[in-house]
This record gives structure tokens, C-alpha cells and sequence, in this order.
């Protein structure tokens, strides 16, 4: 497996969407830049929030798109283009709808599933599909007509426990995926659940 370089959070930039459930991408990549001790400074030629930062001897640069999430491909081109990051050397965070709260779920390549911050980043790749995906569940309303209520508000206290601990289980487990031990990795955060 190709060494990943590059690791992505997608959310929507603004006060006003800070803490709603489709951030939790952008909230896993805050969390692991402030347990690396790198703070997340402003770069406009990557149209984001970057860093770049050592984690269990792997060196990665980390990216929050400033964009809005249906822009995310943007800032990933331009990040990715510039240092010369294949997609099998990317992994993007993100919220997943199918997914309880509580859970997450490493994969590999695969289609956007109907997120627009991934639809967006794919043709930005030339339409390869094969980069890392980090999916933080944050439950299905139940409905489509309730989906972008759902994922533009911020969850209940507990959900937000279950969400926060999913992103310091992931942070703990990305070590083995960087390693390159997809198996062991997949393993050890499939079978955690905070719910």
C-alpha cells in the first residue's frame, strides 16, 4: 500500500457550522493536529487550513478545506497537485449518514455514496476514486427530506460524546494504517463502538 501523505477533513467554513455533524471530517483533522502539537494555519494557494506534522514517525500534511464542503475538490487538487500526492496517498475524513454515531469505518476507493464533499474531490483526482476514506457515522434521520437538516445541525450532547470518541479512537488507530496494516487497523476500529 502507498504511504499515506495527505489526510483531509471536509466540513463548511463559518461560526455557524462549526459543531454540526457534517464538520465531523474537519473536527477529526482539528483533533489530530492539536495531539501532533501543530497548530492549523490559513494557506490560500491551498484554499484551507494546513499543517504539517509528524505522527508515529510518519510525516503527513493535513488540510481542512476553507471551501464549502461541495467545493472540498478545490483545495485537494490544489494540495495534492502541488506536492505531487497520488490519491492512494490521501485520506479523507468525513461524515457518513450510513453509519450509527458512535462508529467508523476505514475503506478504501469506492463511489462518492451521495456526499457532495466527495463528489466534488473526485474529478479534482482525475476521477480516481481510490483514495482513503475515514467515515464518521453520525446516524440517518431517517428520511432523504430530513438529511440536510440533519447533517447541517449539531448533534445532542450524547452524540456528540459518541462523535468525539469515534475521532480520538480513529486517532489512536491511524498508526496501524499508516504502517500500512489496512487489516489490523480496519480490525481494531470496526469493532469500537461508543454507543
Amino acid at each position: 500500500m502507498p504511504e499515506i501523505k495527505l489526510i483531509v477533513g471536509l466540513g463548511n467554513p463559518g461560526s455557524e457550522y462549526r459543531g454540526t455533524r457534517h464538520n465531523a471530517g474537519a473536527d477529526f483533522v482539528a483533533e489530530l493536529a492539536k495531539v501532533c502539537g501543530t497548530p492549523m494555519q490559513e494557506e490560500s494557494r491551498f484554499f484551507g487550513l494546513t499543517s504539517r506534522v509528524t505522527l508515529a514517525g510518519h510525516e503527513l500534511r493535513l488540510l481542512v478545506p476553507t471551501t464549502f464542503m461541495n467545493l472540498s475538490g478545490k483545495a485537494v487538487g490544489a494540495m495534492a497537485g502541488f506536492f505531487k500526492i497520488t490519491p492512494e496517498q490521501i485520506l479523507i475524513a468525513h461524515d457518513e449518514l450510513d453509519i450509527p454515531s458512535g462508529s467508523a469505518r476505514f475503506k478504501q476507493g469506492g463511489g462518492h455514496g451521495g456526499h457532495n464533499g466527495l463528489r466534488d474531490i473526485v474529478p479534482a483526482l482525475a476521477n480516481n476514486k481510490d483514495f482513503h476514506r475515514l467515515r464518521i457515522g453520525i446516524d440517518h434521520p431517517g428520511h432523504a427530506s430530513r438529511v440536510t437538516a440533519h447533517v447541517l445541525s449539531a448533534p445532542s450532547q450524547a452524540e456528540r460524546e459518541c462523535i468525539n470518541a469515534c475521532i480520538d479512537e480513529a486517532i489512536a488507530t491511524l498508526p496501524l494504517l499508516l504502517d500500512g496494516d489496512v487489516t489490523k487497523a480496519m480490525t481494531r476500529l470496526h469493532s469500537f463502538s461508543a454507543a
